[in-house]
C-alpha cells in the first residue's frame, strides 16, 4: 500500500521562522488546487454535501461543479475564494488549509488544548523571568546595606 506524503502536518515543537520569500515563491495557485482536492477526497462527506454545507454556511449558492472548477488543473481561470475558506473547513471537518497557509508565512495555528498549552508555556517563561529579575533586585539591595 502506497502512503501519501503529508505536507500539511507539521511538528508542534518545530519553531516557525519569519520568511522572506523570493519573487514568485508565493505563486501557490496550483498547490492550493491540489490541497483543496486532497482535503475533499479525505473529507467524510461527498462533494455535493460539502457544497451544500458551504452554501448553508455562506448564504451563497455553491455547487459541486464549483468545487470541481476550483480544484481542476484545467480550470486555470477559476480561483478558490478566500471568503469561502471557513465554510470549506467546517464542511470538510479540517483546519489543514488554514494551517498550511499559516506555515507558508512562517506562522503556526493552534487550536483547543494547544492554545492553552502555549499560554501556560508563555506564563511559565514570564514567571521565570520575573523570578530572575527579583533575585537581581535583591542582590542590588543586599549590596547597598
Amino acid at each position: 500500500m502506497k502512503t501519501q506524503l503529508d505536507v500539511l502536518t507539521r511538528d508542534l515543537f518545530e519553531v516557525p521562522v519569519e520568511l522572506n520569500p523570493t519573487p514568485g515563491a508565493l505563486d501557490c495557485g496550483d498547490t492550493i488546487r491540489h490541497v483543496l482536492a486532497d482535503l475533499i477526497k479525505r473529507a467524510p462527506h461527498s462533494r455535493a454535501e460539502i457544497a451544500e454545507q458551504m452554501s448553508l454556511l455562506t448564504g451563497k449558492k455553491i455547487t459541486d461543479h464549483s468545487l470541481d472548477s476550483w480544484t481542476a488543473d484545467s480550470r486555470e481561470g477559476w480561483r478558490f475564494p478566500l471568503e469561502y475558506l471557513p465554510a470549506f473547513e467546517v464542511a470538510t471537518e479540517t483546519r489543514e488549509l488554514t494551517a498550511w497557509m499559516a506555515d507558508l508565512r512562517g506562522c503556526r495555528v493552534l487550536v483547543g488544548k494547544d492554545v492553552l498549552d502555549a499560554e501556560i508555556g508563555k506564563l511559565e517563561r514570564m514567571k521565570e523571568d520575573a523570578g530572575r529579575r527579583i533575585r537581581q533586585l535583591k542582590n542590588v539591595i543586599g549590596g547597598m546595606q
